[in-house]
């Protein structure tokens, strides 16, 4: 997942869906062990064990009671220090085994109150079943049985876990981007023929930004290799080459530019999928995309550039008007959509792609200048 705004503060990927289904499942089954005989009481902790327990629970061969408890002890990112608003618990705990299921201990503020709470009303024994603790930021004696993943004490939210209420409902754990990372990442779009390398070499001689062209990056393969031979059946045709080919080779060549001031992404993505993996590997880098920057040109004034364009750099896949065609019909019909995945995200600006490469050239950083302003 990319990075993701709540409220004043970012947060990026941490621990995936996968990875949290597996621990659950291991969870779940020693619990059913050690259970198995008890006829244990399990009792939720709400509001952010939601997601967890109901997961968790699935995972457990035992029928059983279920209860719910709300405490509180989180302002904003920090704990206040003190448990407030308890609410709930109507079953009969005394001569039970209780299973407290929570999903995350940190000071164990929370924790010992709980457990205080049920030896007072009777309880046989108390367990908690966690799936997040913060081993360094515990201050407590009491030993935790079951625990899904022991986590730095950094804040994180998702998988029922929030942030002043959002983030709750994310299906994975994403955790507090804490560096600022001031990376001017551009992906300069429109259909072939728009001016897109011509124009993202002017940015990146401006900004300080590494170039990266899908087109020349093909084109720069070993043309023996079988990687190119077969990028270059899809692209002579007038066709897209295929996600998985394109996501491997781009980002191979970003991890080749490791102190870069920002990366223009020319030809890049082409399909949402692109979209959202480009994301990803910057989620995981500690950036973002800042932009994308839409040159938009007629489809008569783009025939007429790429045949011009033929006649200049010798390129025989921009002088037959079919590929010509081709091209544009596989861009309106493929790659048009991916500006939807950006105005989604706010990152979506418009430039005129008519007139003079100067006056183009203007516009642009015109666009760029007023953002970082």
């Amino acid at each position: 997942m990319a990075l993701i705004k709540l409220h004043d503060k970012q947060f990026g990927p941490f621990l995936s869906k996968e990875t949290i289904a597996e621990r659950i499942q291991t969870m779940g089954k020693q619990i059913t062990l050690d259970y198995a005989d008890k006829d244990p009481l399990f009792v939720i902790v709400l509001n952010g064990a939601f997601m967890f327990a109901s997961d968790l629970l699935k995972e457990i061969d035992i029928i059983s009671d279920l209860s719910f408890i709300k405490v509180s002890s989180y302002e904003g990112t920090e704990t206040s220090g003190q448990v407030k608003n308890v609410l709930g618990l109507q079953d009969e705990i005394k001569g039970r085994h209780v299973v407290l299921i929570e999903d995350i201990v940190d000071t164990g503020i929370t924790l010992e109150y709980l457990n205080n709470y049920m030896i007072e009303k009777g309880a046989l024994s108390v367990e908690i079943a966690t799936l997040l603790f913060k081993k360094d930021a515990y201050q407590k004696e009491y030993k935790l049985k079951y625990t899904g993943f022991e986590i730095p004490n950094k804040f994180v939210v998702g998988y029922g876990l929030d942030y002043d209420g959002l983030g709750r409902n994310i299906n994975e754990i994403l955790k507090l981007s804490e560096t600022k990372n001031n990376m001017l990442n551009i992906v300069l779009f429109g259909p072939p023929g728009a001016g897109k390398g011509t124009q993202s070499e002017k940015l990146a001689q401006k900004y300080g930004l590494v170039h990266i062209s899908t087109g020349d990056v093909f084109r720069g393969l070993d043309p023996q290799s079988d990687l190119a031979k077969l990028a270059k059946s899809y692209s002579d045709k007038g066709n897209l080459v295929p996600d998985d080919i394109t996501i491997k080779i781009l980002e191979s060549e970003v991890q080749k530019h490791p102190d870069a001031k920002g990366v223009i992404y020319d030809g890049f993505p082409r399909t949402s999928a692109q979209a959202e993996a480009l994301d990803s590997f910057l989620a995981s880098k500690g950036t973002s995309v800042t932009f994308m920057l839409a040159l938009e040109v007629e489809e008569e004034e783009l025939r007429t550039r790429l045949k011009n364009r033929a006649i200049d750099s010798g390129r025989p896949d921009d002088a037959d008007p079919e590929i010509i065609q081709n091209r544009i019909d596989v861009y309106n019909k493929q790659t048009a959509p991916v500006a939807s995945h950006y105005k989604e995200q706010g990152k979506y600006k418009a430039i005129d792609g008519i007139g003079s490469i100067e006056e183009i050239t203007e516009r642009l950083f015109t666009a760029i200048d007023g953002v970082e302003a």
